[in-house]
């Protein structure tokens, strides 16, 4: 149906429909029928022998015979427009009605046409009502039964299932702003943080939130780091006091202190078995496979790294440091930087970096801070805490390896590119894998779209050649944006 003829229906369905008037043809009517009536009443009196005016003169007879003659030629012209107007207002109208009966038509039609399908519809309905019951349930089952399973999933949801500790619930509470709405925020409330991955570990959560309110924290390092390895990052704020060392003492002053070991009395050495630096330089002689065994000894490997040349897979800093303008490099990440010696050495060159690293099996975040540099308690499975494009340099050794699943390591790549700025270099500093993984990671690393200064791949013999591992050591330039 044509848009005109839609709405003519719609007129139809809401008011009666009437002709359209020719309001000038009934003034015209009104107005020659009036004169048409004076003048018939004028000739009979003007022709009625018994009239003054038939007695008139014949002059004045002849002139009042002359004028009506006119009168009546004026009105029958008058008169043939008239009709005229007419029949055209009549054509109007009967074309008017003509498109009436039609719409009527097709209206009662698409009437006909609902009737049937409503008949239709009521006898399929009658038809399944004694199966549609038993159908409904079904679905029903499945869906309860979809929605269990993606709960089991769910940490959110099993964490609302349970009680949640007092002091969680006092954390993450949503509180409204003082002063209300701050449009600078776009938020009239305060949200805390937490991470999801904590719902996992309801348990051991809810013993780290156990504490008295302005007393000192429980002694629980190890099931702080526990608690992030499991995804629970960041943990909740607590409202109690960290535990502090006995007896301590006042940090070395800097320089020397990047290459001193501090005094064990500046630590706290609950969470670990060693229980001074000096068993931590000695686990290197035990036959024991741990993370970082002579980290801790300032004067052994740790004094040599990236500052003598072993080979092609070990990368001078200051061979790293000729590729960019003198002074361009100035702040970095070391994902995963032990004890912080790469910071150390960069600090000589007036490069300030962020070392992030763990507490495996030693203080290595404290140990970083006695030097006097920056660490950053943090696994790899949280986002850097740095806005986009802002550092300089990202080096990472031996973490960035085939330990992480895959997709977790392109979602950390990624990440590295966001805070890398355009120039900024990607430092891959002893990537390990196995010979026949060396297509997937360069095919991971290469979609970054990074400018290879240098790049080179050595066996890895540290565990026996009969392994068959690989290192990968490359230097990185992110691209800038091209005009």
């Amino acid at each position: 149906m044509s848009p005109e003829h839609s709405d003519s229906i719609e007129m139809f369905k809401g008011k009666p429909l009437r002709p359209k008037v020719n309001h000038n043809a009934i003034l015209i009517v009104s107005i020659l029928g009036a004169n048409i009536v004076a003048l018939l009443a004028f000739s009979r009196y003007c022709y009625n022998p018994e009239s003054p005016v038939a007695r008139d003169e014949p002059e004045k007879r002849d002139l009042k015979a002359a004028t009506t003659a006119v009168s009546a030629d004026s009105i029958s012209t008058s008169f043939h427009h008239l009709m005229l107007l007419m029949n055209d207002s009549r054509k109007d109208m009967r074309s008017v009605f003509s498109e009436l009966i039609r719409m009527r038509q097709e209206v009662q039609e698409l009437r006909e046409r609902t009737e049937v399908l409503t008949a239709r519809i009521a006898e399929l309905t009658e038809k399944e009502d004694s199966k549609s019951v038993s159908i409904t349930e079904r679905v029903k089952e499945v869906l309860e039964q979809m929605a269990e399973e993606e709960d089991a999933n769910n940490p959110w949801m099993q964490w609302a299932k349970g009680q949640i500790p007092k002091e969680l619930q006092e954390y993450t509470a949503l509180r409204k702003l003082p002063l209300g709405w701050n449009p600078a925020l776009g938020s009239g409330t305060n949200v805390a943080s937490v991470g999801h991955g904590c719902a996992y570990s309801k348990d051991d959560l809810a013993k780290y939130m156990e504490y008295e309110v302005g007393k000192e924290c429980p002694d629980d390092e190890p099931l702080q780091q526990k608690l992030i390895l499991k995804g629970c990052e960041p943990l909740p704020r607590r409202r109690c006091f960290a535990r502090k060392p006995t007896n301590s003492t006042e940090p070395v002053p800097w320089p020397q202190s990047m290459w001193t070991v501090p005094d064990d009395s500046n630590i706290l050495w609950n969470a670990y078995h060693c229980k001074s630096f000096q068993c931590l330089n000695e686990r290197a002689k035990l036959k024991v496979f741990e993370d970082c065994l002579d980290c801790f000894d300032l004067d052994g490997r740790e004094k040599h790294r990236w500052v003598d040349n072993a080979g092609s897979l070990d990368f001078l800093i200051t061979e790293v440091l000729k590729l960019k303008p003198r002074g361009t490099i100035r702040i970095g990440l070391d994902i995963g930087g032990g004890t912080g010696s790469f910071a150390a050495r960069m600090r000589e060159h007036n490069v300030t970096i962020v070392t992030s690293t763990l507490n495996l099996a030693g203080p290595f975040n404290n140990f970083i801070a006695q030097r006097g540099l920056l660490p950053l308690f943090l696994t790899i499975s949280q986002r850097l805490p740095f806005f986009d494009n802002t550092l300089d340099l990202v080096h990472s050794m031996h973490v960035l390896s085939n330990w992480i699943p895959n997709e977790t390591l392109e979602f950390l790549l990624y990440d590295i590119d966001r805070v890398l700025r355009p120039g900024g270099l990607f430092w891959v500093d002893h990537f390990f894998c196995v010979e026949s993984q060396l297509d997937l990671y360069v095919s991971m690393i290469d979609k970054l779209g990074y400018t290879r200064h240098r790049w080179h791949v050595g066996k890895k013999l540290d565990r026996g050649p009969e392994f068959n591992e690989r290192y990968i050591s490359a230097l990185l330039e992110k691209p800038r944006m091209e005009v």
